[in-house]
């Protein structure tokens, strides 16, 4: 039981290298390619995009698996809400929208009825 789970354990550290390893050299081919043609900025190294990678997940993406769920909650909980307005407050939601984004479709759910 314990060989399998040191096992597990060594492929996950192989992956997550091969990944970070992978993304460092994607970032530093990205940016060596774009930013000193675009702004000017100097080369950087496999190291320093290495650490922009990870500085790039700790300001925008924060150490959270799972990154969609938030996105997915929240959906289900506006179709449920929608679901119980009555037309009239659909209606006056859709013109709410109209006016702060400039159009607004109405969801999935309503479009079936």
């Amino acid at each position: 039981m314990m060989s399998h789970w040191v096992g597990r354990g060594v492929k996950f550290v192989i992956f997550a290298l091969i990944f970070l390893t992978l993304g460092g050299f994607v970032v530093m081919l990205l940016w060596n390619w774009l930013t000193p043609a675009l702004f000017g900025w100097p080369l950087i190294t496999f190291w320093q995009a290495l650490g922009l990678l990870v500085l790039s997940k700790i300001l925008f993406g924060g150490f959270r698996g799972g990154g969609h769920r938030g996105g997915w909650y929240w959906r289900r909980r506006m179709m449920e809400k929608w679901e119980r307005m009555t037309p009239e407050e659909r209606e006056k939601f859709r013109q709410t929208m109209r006016s702060r984004c400039g159009g607004f479709d109405m969801p999935a759910a309503e479009k079936k009825a």
